[in-house]
């Protein structure tokens, strides 16, 4: 195995990532400098993606920092702000040599590109090689995304309010079903819904546009990773109240339906599955037309799935949802938890 040093791996891979923007200084620094336009306030975040736990140890390298990027946008998205730049700090494994890290670099530069946004700087390190061959620790990736948004705007979690409609885009569980495709877990899978799941996990489309265009309109966003019920939780939670969804009026894509009239006890992966990176959102009813027409603008399908609701002493803040015969389902994979 071939493996450049930290200071090559940075000038040769990472630093040409960085051309868009003067203050990032061609990482030849300890820091970047940052603009933000008058009358804005920055938005940061954070995400640590671990081989073997957030994405698989045979997936491509060029994937593996595209997705790793877009989970930080999509953050960005559900305050509805515009990115400006990324930083990157990895984690090499006894196995990330040469190859798998160019790579990973031609893909995390192609996403650069698509989305018009540097590489702002970061950090390069590696594992202490193990006493045991192979057990050392794995391949570890943290990208932090700025952004702005005019101040005053960032949409919240906090926000929601009752009789304010819960609202989702795209279509939900594909992403969970595509895990279980790659894992074997899926059969009679058709190669072309295997080809739509297994993409939808390894690929999330960070929904950015349709977040900008929600400032003003929705109450509160949240993008969902750990799984839809828990991610509308997350909104009950800030903003004291509850959430009524009704199960019919999920979107769910052709692949999944399938998969579910072969197997209805996968609906729990598309409550719970995660890893969708849509954005779930509320807003007054009185929205509910202005928001078909942004779906219509971005060409994006957005769906209303059920209401917020006041919370009480019998029903705390959390997430119902309704069968098709009006009576609660269980929902025993509520979501994804980090520790």
């Amino acid at each position: 195995m071939t493996r450049r040093g930290e200071f090559e791996l940075i000038a040769s891979l990472f630093a040409p990532l960085s051309r868009m923007a003067s203050g990032a200084l061609g990482l030849t620094d300890d820091v970047a400098l940052i603009d933000v336009a008058p009358d804005c306030e920055l938005v940061a975040t954070i995400d640590t993606v671990i081989a073997g736990v957030h994405f698989r140890v045979d997936d491509p390298p060029d994937l593996v920092a595209r997705k790793a990027l877009r989970v930080n946008l999509s953050d960005l998205a559900a305050k509805g702000a515009r990115p400006l730049g990324v930083l990157q700090a990895i984690t090499l494994s006894e196995a990330t040599d040469d190859s798998y890290l160019e790579r990973y670099a031609l893909g995390l530069g192609e996403d650069l590109r698509h989305f018009g946004i540097p590489l702002l700087g970061g950090d390069t390190t590696a594992h202490r090689p193990a006493t045991v061959p192979g057990r050392g620790g794995p391949f570890t990736i943290t990208i932090a995304a700025l952004g702005e948004v005019p101040r005053g705007q960032a949409i919240l979690r906090r926000g929601a309010r009752p009789g304010d409609l819960v609202c989702v885009s795209g279509t939900i569980g594909d992403a969970a079903l595509g895990l279980l495709a790659l894992e074997g877990r899926l059969p009679a899978c058709t190669h072309a819904h295997y080809d739509m799941l297994v993409r939808r996990y390894r690929l999330p489309e960070p929904r950015l546009a349709l977040g900008q265009s929600l400032r003003g309109l929705a109450t509160a966003c949240v993008d969902i990773s750990d799984g839809l019920c828990a991610d509308i939780g997350h909104i009950c939670e800030a903003s004291g109240v509850r959430a009524e969804l009704k199960w019919h009026a999920l979107p769910v894509s052709a692949a999944a339906q399938r998969r579910l009239a072969d197997d209805p006890s996968l609906r729990q992966f598309i409550l719970g599955g995660g890893d969708d990176y849509e954005l779930a959102f509320t807003l007054p009813s009185s929205h509910r037309a202005r928001v078909q027409e942004l779906a219509m603008r971005h060409d994006m399908p957005v769906a209303v799935i059920g209401r917020v609701r006041e919370s009480s002493d019998s029903e705390k803040n959390g997430v119902t949802v309704l069968g098709d015969d009006g009576e609660p389902m269980p929902v025993e994979k509520s979501g994804f938890t980090h520790v």
